[in-house]
Protein backbone atom coordinates (compact mmCIF):
# COMPACT_ATOMS: atom_id res chain seq x y z
CA UNK A 1 0.00 0.00 0.00
CA UNK A 2 2.78 2.43 0.93
CA UNK A 3 4.70 1.53 -2.18
CA UNK A 4 1.64 2.29 -4.31
CA UNK A 5 1.27 5.73 -2.71
CA UNK A 6 4.92 6.51 -3.20
CA UNK A 7 4.72 5.46 -6.83
CA UNK A 8 1.68 7.70 -7.34
CA UNK A 9 3.46 10.67 -5.71
CA UNK A 10 6.49 10.19 -7.89
CA UNK A 11 4.28 10.06 -10.94
CA UNK A 12 2.55 13.29 -9.99
CA UNK A 13 5.87 15.02 -9.37
CA UNK A 14 7.19 13.81 -12.68
CA UNK A 15 4.02 15.04 -14.45
CA UNK A 16 4.23 18.45 -12.79
CA UNK A 17 7.89 18.77 -13.67
CA UNK A 18 7.16 17.86 -17.28
CA UNK A 19 4.36 20.43 -17.42
CA UNK A 20 6.59 23.21 -16.03
CA UNK A 21 9.44 22.30 -18.37
CA UNK A 22 7.08 22.25 -21.29
CA UNK A 23 5.62 25.66 -20.34
CA UNK A 24 9.07 27.25 -20.18
CA UNK A 25 10.03 25.61 -23.44
CA UNK A 26 6.93 26.89 -25.18
CA UNK A 27 7.38 30.37 -23.67
CA UNK A 28 11.02 30.45 -24.68
CA UNK A 29 10.19 29.37 -28.20
CA UNK A 30 7.29 31.84 -28.30
CA UNK A 31 9.51 34.76 -27.36
CA UNK A 32 12.02 33.60 -29.93
CA UNK A 33 9.32 33.48 -32.57
CA UNK A 34 8.05 36.91 -31.50
CA UNK A 35 11.55 38.33 -31.76
CA UNK A 36 12.01 36.82 -35.20
CA UNK A 37 8.65 38.15 -36.30
CA UNK A 38 9.60 41.62 -35.06
CA UNK A 39 12.88 41.49 -36.95
CA UNK A 40 11.09 40.47 -40.14
CA UNK A 41 8.54 43.26 -39.72
CA UNK A 42 11.26 45.87 -39.19
CA UNK A 43 13.17 44.63 -42.23
CA UNK A 44 10.02 44.66 -44.31
CA UNK A 45 9.16 48.23 -43.25
CA UNK A 46 12.70 49.37 -44.02
CA UNK A 47 12.49 47.81 -47.45
CA UNK A 48 8.98 49.15 -48.12
CA UNK A 49 8.57 52.80 -47.01
CA UNK A 50 5.01 52.78 -48.36
CA UNK A 51 4.11 50.04 -45.89
CA UNK A 52 5.68 52.00 -43.04
CA UNK A 53 3.71 55.13 -43.92
CA UNK A 54 0.50 53.14 -44.21
CA UNK A 55 1.18 51.55 -40.83
CA UNK A 56 1.84 54.92 -39.24
CA UNK A 57 -1.43 56.28 -40.61
CA UNK A 58 -3.39 53.32 -39.26
CA UNK A 59 -1.63 53.61 -35.90
CA UNK A 60 -2.38 57.32 -35.62
CA UNK A 61 -6.00 56.69 -36.57
CA UNK A 62 -6.27 54.06 -33.87
CA UNK A 63 -4.72 56.37 -31.28
CA UNK A 64 -7.06 59.21 -32.27
CA UNK A 65 -10.05 56.92 -31.93
CA UNK A 66 -8.92 56.03 -28.42
CA UNK A 67 -8.69 59.68 -27.29
CA UNK A 68 -11.45 60.85 -24.95
CA UNK A 69 -14.01 63.24 -26.39
CA UNK A 70 -13.24 66.96 -25.76
CA UNK A 71 -15.11 68.59 -22.92
CA UNK A 72 -18.23 70.38 -24.11
CA UNK A 73 -18.18 74.19 -23.71
CA UNK A 74 -20.51 77.05 -24.53
CA UNK A 75 -17.89 78.83 -26.67
CA UNK A 76 -18.46 79.29 -30.36
CA UNK A 77 -15.71 78.83 -32.97
CA UNK A 78 -16.79 82.01 -34.80
CA UNK A 79 -16.62 84.30 -31.75
CA UNK A 80 -13.59 86.05 -33.27
CA UNK A 81 -15.92 87.56 -35.88
CA UNK A 82 -17.67 89.53 -33.14
CA UNK A 83 -14.51 90.68 -31.41
CA UNK A 84 -13.66 94.38 -31.71
CA UNK A 85 -9.92 93.95 -31.35
CA UNK A 86 -6.80 93.86 -33.50
CA UNK A 87 -3.06 93.74 -33.04
CA UNK A 88 -1.54 97.21 -32.58
CA UNK A 89 1.53 95.93 -34.42
CA UNK A 90 -0.54 95.91 -37.61
CA UNK A 91 -1.20 99.65 -37.39
CA UNK A 92 0.92 102.32 -39.06
CA UNK A 93 3.65 103.63 -36.75
CA UNK A 94 1.78 106.87 -36.00
CA UNK A 95 -1.46 105.12 -35.07
CA UNK A 96 0.33 102.43 -33.06
CA UNK A 97 2.04 105.11 -30.96
CA UNK A 98 -1.33 106.70 -30.19
CA UNK A 99 -2.91 103.34 -29.33
CA UNK A 100 -0.12 102.36 -26.91
CA UNK A 101 -0.11 105.78 -25.23
CA UNK A 102 -3.87 105.74 -24.71
CA UNK A 103 -3.70 102.16 -23.48
CA UNK A 104 -1.23 103.10 -20.77
CA UNK A 105 -2.99 106.29 -19.73
CA UNK A 106 -6.53 104.94 -19.55
CA UNK A 107 -5.55 101.42 -18.51
CA UNK A 108 -7.39 99.65 -21.26
CA UNK A 109 -6.14 96.92 -23.59
CA UNK A 110 -4.23 98.05 -26.66
CA UNK A 111 -5.97 95.50 -28.91
CA UNK A 112 -9.50 97.00 -28.82
CA UNK A 113 -7.98 100.49 -28.78
CA UNK A 114 -6.22 99.65 -32.04
CA UNK A 115 -9.59 99.22 -33.75
CA UNK A 116 -10.82 102.53 -32.35
CA UNK A 117 -7.68 104.39 -33.38
CA UNK A 118 -7.82 102.97 -36.90
CA UNK A 119 -11.52 103.87 -37.14
CA UNK A 120 -10.82 107.40 -35.88
CA UNK A 121 -8.24 107.91 -38.62
CA UNK A 122 -10.64 106.62 -41.28
CA UNK A 123 -13.44 108.84 -39.98
CA UNK A 124 -11.08 111.79 -39.84
CA UNK A 125 -10.12 111.28 -43.46
CA UNK A 126 -13.76 111.17 -44.56
CA UNK A 127 -14.99 114.06 -42.42
CA UNK A 128 -11.90 116.32 -42.46
CA UNK A 129 -11.75 116.15 -38.65
CA UNK A 130 -8.48 115.52 -36.88
CA UNK A 131 -8.55 111.86 -35.71
CA UNK A 132 -6.77 112.82 -32.51
CA UNK A 133 -9.66 115.20 -31.77
CA UNK A 134 -12.14 112.32 -32.11
CA UNK A 135 -10.03 110.21 -29.76
CA UNK A 136 -9.68 113.10 -27.31
CA UNK A 137 -13.47 113.45 -27.09
CA UNK A 138 -13.82 109.73 -26.37
CA UNK A 139 -11.11 109.97 -23.72
CA UNK A 140 -12.83 112.85 -21.91
CA UNK A 141 -16.36 111.52 -22.39
CA UNK A 142 -15.99 107.86 -21.40
CA UNK A 143 -12.32 107.02 -20.79
CA UNK A 144 -12.85 104.46 -23.58
CA UNK A 145 -15.60 102.57 -21.78
CA UNK A 146 -18.04 101.49 -24.56
CA UNK A 147 -20.74 100.72 -21.97
CA UNK A 148 -20.64 104.06 -20.17
CA UNK A 149 -23.94 105.82 -19.46
CA UNK A 150 -24.52 109.19 -17.83
CA UNK A 151 -27.33 110.17 -15.48
CA UNK A 152 -29.13 111.96 -18.31
CA UNK A 153 -28.91 109.04 -20.77
CA UNK A 154 -25.78 109.76 -22.80
CA UNK A 155 -24.36 106.40 -23.86
CA UNK A 156 -21.29 104.73 -25.25
CA UNK A 157 -17.78 105.83 -26.11
CA UNK A 158 -18.76 109.33 -27.26
CA UNK A 159 -21.67 109.69 -24.84
CA UNK A 160 -24.30 110.41 -27.46
CA UNK A 161 -27.84 111.06 -26.28
CA UNK A 162 -29.34 107.96 -27.82
CA UNK A 163 -32.97 108.97 -27.39
CA UNK A 164 -32.29 112.26 -29.18
CA UNK A 165 -30.44 110.69 -32.11
CA UNK A 166 -32.59 107.62 -32.70
CA UNK A 167 -32.65 108.30 -36.45
CA UNK A 168 -28.88 108.10 -36.70
CA UNK A 169 -28.86 104.54 -35.36
CA UNK A 170 -31.62 103.21 -37.62
CA UNK A 171 -29.35 102.20 -40.49
CA UNK A 172 -27.13 100.26 -38.05
CA UNK A 173 -30.04 98.24 -36.65
CA UNK A 174 -31.47 100.34 -33.85
CA UNK A 175 -30.53 102.15 -30.67
CA UNK A 176 -28.95 99.10 -29.04
CA UNK A 177 -26.02 99.61 -31.41
CA UNK A 178 -25.15 102.66 -29.31
CA UNK A 179 -23.05 100.22 -27.29
CA UNK A 180 -21.20 98.94 -30.33
CA UNK A 181 -17.92 100.90 -30.17
CA UNK A 182 -17.52 101.57 -33.88
CA UNK A 183 -21.18 102.48 -34.43
CA UNK A 184 -21.13 104.84 -31.46
CA UNK A 185 -18.01 106.50 -32.85
CA UNK A 186 -19.61 107.05 -36.25
CA UNK A 187 -22.78 108.52 -34.78
CA UNK A 188 -20.78 110.65 -32.36
CA UNK A 189 -18.63 112.05 -35.16
CA UNK A 190 -21.75 112.90 -37.18
CA UNK A 191 -23.20 114.73 -34.18
CA UNK A 192 -19.88 116.54 -33.69
CA UNK A 193 -19.90 117.65 -37.33
CA UNK A 194 -23.39 119.06 -36.92
CA UNK A 195 -22.37 120.87 -33.73
CA UNK A 196 -19.35 122.50 -35.35
CA UNK A 197 -21.34 123.47 -38.45
CA UNK A 198 -24.08 125.02 -36.33
CA UNK A 199 -21.74 126.84 -33.95
CA UNK A 200 -19.25 128.01 -36.58
CA UNK A 201 -16.07 126.98 -34.75
CA UNK A 202 -14.51 124.00 -33.03
CA UNK A 203 -14.57 125.51 -29.55
CA UNK A 204 -18.20 126.59 -29.82
CA UNK A 205 -19.07 123.25 -31.42
CA UNK A 206 -17.66 121.41 -28.42
CA UNK A 207 -19.89 123.49 -26.16
CA UNK A 208 -22.86 122.41 -28.26
CA UNK A 209 -21.65 118.82 -28.12
CA UNK A 210 -21.59 118.78 -24.33
CA UNK A 211 -24.95 120.55 -24.13
CA UNK A 212 -23.60 123.79 -22.68
CA UNK A 213 -24.20 126.11 -25.63
CA UNK A 214 -26.64 128.25 -23.65
CA UNK A 215 -24.72 128.13 -20.37
CA UNK A 216 -22.06 130.51 -19.08
CA UNK A 217 -19.73 127.65 -18.14
CA UNK A 218 -19.18 124.25 -19.74
CA UNK A 219 -17.44 122.87 -16.63
CA UNK A 220 -14.04 122.97 -18.30
CA UNK A 221 -15.13 120.45 -20.94
CA UNK A 222 -13.78 122.30 -23.97
CA UNK A 223 -10.39 122.97 -22.40
CA UNK A 224 -10.08 119.31 -21.34
CA UNK A 225 -10.83 118.08 -24.84
CA UNK A 226 -8.45 120.54 -26.50
CA UNK A 227 -5.68 119.74 -24.02
CA UNK A 228 -6.01 116.00 -24.62
CA UNK A 229 -6.21 116.68 -28.35
CA UNK A 230 -2.90 118.51 -28.23
CA UNK A 231 -1.23 115.71 -26.26
CA UNK A 232 -2.45 113.09 -28.72
CA UNK A 233 -1.32 115.24 -31.64
CA UNK A 234 2.19 115.37 -30.18
CA UNK A 235 2.21 111.61 -29.54
CA UNK A 236 1.14 110.99 -33.14
CA UNK A 237 3.98 113.25 -34.28
CA UNK A 238 6.50 111.05 -32.47
CA UNK A 239 6.92 112.98 -29.23
CA UNK A 240 7.38 111.01 -26.02
CA UNK A 241 5.00 112.33 -23.39
CA UNK A 242 4.63 111.21 -19.78
CA UNK A 243 1.59 109.08 -19.07
CA UNK A 244 -0.51 110.60 -16.30
CA UNK A 245 -3.71 108.62 -15.57
CA UNK A 246 -6.83 110.82 -15.42
CA UNK A 247 -7.88 111.92 -11.96
CA UNK A 248 -10.58 109.82 -10.33
CA UNK A 249 -13.68 111.90 -9.73
CA UNK A 250 -14.99 111.68 -6.18
CA UNK A 251 -18.42 112.85 -5.13
CA UNK A 252 -18.73 114.91 -1.96
CA UNK A 253 -20.30 112.89 0.88
CA UNK A 254 -23.66 114.12 2.17
CA UNK A 255 -23.63 114.88 5.93
CA UNK A 256 -25.61 112.20 7.72
CA UNK A 257 -27.31 114.59 10.16
CA UNK A 258 -28.17 117.32 7.66
CA UNK A 259 -31.91 118.17 7.66
CA UNK A 260 -33.57 117.59 4.33
CA UNK A 261 -35.18 121.06 4.22
CA UNK A 262 -31.78 122.77 4.59
CA UNK A 263 -30.13 120.89 1.74
CA UNK A 264 -29.36 122.94 -1.36
CA UNK A 265 -30.84 121.63 -4.57
CA UNK A 266 -28.35 120.12 -6.98
CA UNK A 267 -27.55 122.06 -10.12
CA UNK A 268 -28.76 120.15 -13.16
CA UNK A 269 -25.89 118.97 -15.36
CA UNK A 270 -25.72 119.97 -19.04
CA UNK A 271 -28.08 117.88 -21.12
CA UNK A 272 -25.58 115.81 -23.06
CA UNK A 273 -24.94 115.35 -25.88
CA UNK A 274 -25.73 117.87 -28.61
CA UNK A 275 -29.48 118.30 -28.66
CA UNK A 276 -29.53 119.09 -32.35
CA UNK A 277 -32.60 117.06 -33.18
CA UNK A 278 -34.80 119.94 -32.16
CA UNK A 279 -33.10 122.37 -34.55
Amino acid sequence: MNKALEATARGLRTFGSDVVDGFFEITHNGFALLGLATVFVVLALMARPDLRESGEVHLMSWLESRKPAPEATALEPNAIERTTAASPKDLPKQQAAVAFWLSKKYRVAAEPLSVLVAEAYQLGQRTKLDPTLILAIMAVESSFNPFAQSQVGAQGLMQVMTRVHVDKYESAGGTLTAFDPVTNMRVGVKVLQECIARAGSLEAGLRYYVGAANLDDDGGYTSKVLAEHERLRLVAAGRTLPVVPPAVLRTQPIPVGAPANNAKPDVAPPQKVALLAAS
